[in-house]
């Protein structure tokens, strides 16, 4: 091999890690950059719908549930705003903490906004959760027990429980530290240095776990406590209406807190613990599923209206009726009076049939079926 051909090799091999890194730079920019703009953009849309339904709905029962609806879209929407923000300033000064965060600033901003809007979207999930809980269960203390004044104090208890954990870090001097994909800040899993290192993120884990369990106990008692009230037809159909509705967004959103927040949340026990060492690129990957819940959330409203419910099940009921004919119910009048005819039955019959004031046609291996019948019925008689 030439020395110049040895040169092109040797420039050739440092030039594709860089090639490669300036690509991955530019993919992850681009993700973060989509995912900011489509979670603004969708609970902007779903602050608007809920914003015409609290509007449009008289039901006093509904309210509280629409408070904490509208203050979950808002968390939402500030958290896409500000991570966002934060992960598109940093990216466009190439990842170099050491030269535009020296005193680790921007570091604590960015673990404890993450902390928070992470936390405060689960804590809501479980308030609204625990509403609809009493709402069916305890109707009468709802309606009569539940003001806005105590909504409002209890979205305060929320938000403040999450920043007070989002704050601990910073308060103990244990600040956030820079993950090593260099994009983005988190507790110290690598290396705790003492017991507040496995503390803080047990905490945050444990939180986050347990508000996930108080949404999958409560949502359960309230499914089966609304079903077997409307099967006892004790609620008005009205009033049923809008309990479904709302219970299938609940089951909804904490389907999606679950697959979202689950594996993190796992992930962060274990790696406190010091049974599971995370790979930064995994870690990475599950902060990323975990964005996905702000996002997914508003689709929530969006798509599980009552208006949308009923055209879906609608069109289904269509779908099952267009793949299988019901069978034909004869009126016992028509036939007694084919049967008592002496000329049998009518010839016009079996061009159309009028069963319940219903004219209905049919093809010819149904017109076939329906004489047979008929003929058969006729000379019984």
């Amino acid at each position: 091999m030439s020395a110049s051909e040895s040169t092109d090799l040797t420039s050739w091999k440092e030039a594709t890690p860089t090639n490669i890194t300036c690509i991955e730079k530019n993919l992850s920019v681009a993700t973060s950059v989509i995912s900011m703009t489509v979670g603004i953009l969708s609970n902007s849309l779903a602050f608007f719908i809920l914003f015409k339904s609290s509007k449009r709905t008289a039901l006093k029962s509904k309210a509280p549930f629409s408070v904490f609806a509208t203050s979950l879209v808002v968390t939402d929407l500030l958290g896409h705003l500000v991570n966002g923000s934060v992960v598109i300033y940093v990216y466009s000064l190439h990842k170099h903490w050491e030269t535009f965060d020296p005193h680790g600033r921007v570091c604590n901003l960015f673990g404890a906004t993450l902390v928070f809007f992470g936390l405060s979207p689960l804590f809501l999930g479980s308030a609204m959760a625990i509403e609809r809980c009493i709402g069916v269960t305890k109707p009468f203390y709802h309606s009569t027990g539940l003001a806005f004044r105590h909504m409002n104090k209890l979205l305060s208890l929320i938000w403040f429980l999450a920043a007070l954990v989002a704050a601990l870090p910073v308060a103990l001097s244990k600040s956030y530290r820079v993950q090593n994909s260099r994009s983005w800040c988190f507790y110290n899993l690598d290396e705790p240095d003492d017991w507040l290192d496995v503390f803080l993120p047990m905490l945050f884990a444990l939180l986050g776990l347990l508000a996930l369990l108080f949404s999958i106990v409560c949502n359960t008692v309230t499914s089966c406590s609304l079903l077997l009230c409307t099967m006892q037809r004790k609620h008005h159909s009205r009033g049923t209406s809008y309990h479904v509705e709302m219970i299938c967004q609940l089951m909804a959103i904490m389907l999606v807190s679950c697959v979202c927040w689950g594996p993190l949340l796992t992930c962060v026990i274990l790696a406190s613990k010091g049974d599971y060492n995370p790979a930064s690129d995994t870690l990475l990957f599950l902060v990323r599923i975990a964005t996905w819940n702000q996002i997914l959330d508003p689709w929530v409203y969006i798509l599980l209206r009552k208006a949308v419910l009923k055209k879906f099940y609608l069109m289904l009921q269509r779908c099952c009726r267009s793949k299988s004919r019901k069978p034909v119910l004869w009126q016992h009048s028509f036939l007694r009076s084919s049967r008592d005819s002496k000329f049998g039955p009518p010839v016009c019959l079996f061009d159309g049939l009028l069963v319940q004031n219903t004219h209905i046609s049919l093809s010819d291996d149904s017109k076939t079926e329906v004489l047979h019948a008929v003929l058969s019925v006729w000379k019984k008689g």
